[in-house]
């Protein structure tokens, strides 16, 4: 079963700013975390991670308690807007640090890399550098490299918002085809109303700090009670 999510009283304090975050997150499923800019949303996605330890309160996962947790302790992998690729390695040498940081690779992990390659459409990519690669490119390869984790929950923090529309659209079909195939849990920041509509089961809300609403994709996207939620969808 995946690993559903739960924020029990999680409270942080990052300078002058107060985040209070208390939900659930539905295993199996995509969720959309949204909301205005400065809201907090990176910042939840950060206490998920593990880049962030919370003041007070639990995140578990899996019914597990991960709150103090280093990141690579968690069952997580994560998808940056920036890709974050090493412009010194090659796609293969990049993906195949999902597997071991190491580098110390099986020939059944090569083959493992080659695959994920070829699942995102990187066939023939493995030699290329990073600097040779288009945004699209990029993010495919950092798709890849959150596969061969083989990690029960992907974070992805605003994945496509430096790419063109049509090519958005095409990454967004390429996430829904690999969540269909591994049911694992995804959690997606994003700001875009229809990237919601496309992509998401469940979505959240996040004002000043705090979840706000949590609901499914249809109710939260119909719901015109919330002035800063309504704002967000006609924005």
């Amino acid at each position: 079963m995946a690993d559903n999510i739960l924020l029990d009283k999680v409270g942080l304090r990052l300078g002058g700013q107060h985040f209070r975050f208390d939900g659930s997150l539905p295993g199996g499923a995509i969720t959309a975390i949204t909301g205005p800019s400065g809201a907090g949303k990176s910042t939840l996605l950060n206490l998920l991670a593990g880049f962030e330890i919370p003041d007070q309160g639990r995140v578990l996962m899996g019914g597990t308690d991960v709150s103090g947790a280093h990141p690579s302790q968690r069952p997580v992998s994560l998808v940056f807007q920036d890709n974050n690729l090493f412009a010194h390695l090659d796609v293969f040498t990049n993906v195949a640090l999902g597997i071991h940081p190491s580098l110390k690779l099986r020939e059944a992990d090569r083959q493992v890399v080659l695959q994920a390659l070829q699942r995102v459409g990187l066939d023939g990519f493995a030699k290329r550098m990073p600097g040779t690669l288009s945004g699209g490119e990029k993010q495919r390869a950092a798709f890849a490299r959150a596969l061969v984790r083989q990690k029960p929950v992907l974070l992805l923090d605003e994945p496509f918002a430096a790419l063109d529309p049509g090519l958005g659209i095409s990454m967004a079909k390429l996430l829904l085809e690999l969540h269909r195939e591994t049911a694992n849990t995804v959690i997606i920041v994003t700001h875009d109303p229809q990237e919601v509509a496309r992509l998401a089961d469940y979505a959240v809300f996040v004002e000043s700090g705090a979840i706000t609403l949590q609901a499914p994709a249809a109710e939260f996207l119909a719901r015109q009670d919330l002035p800063a939620l309504t704002a967000f969808l006609s924005g």
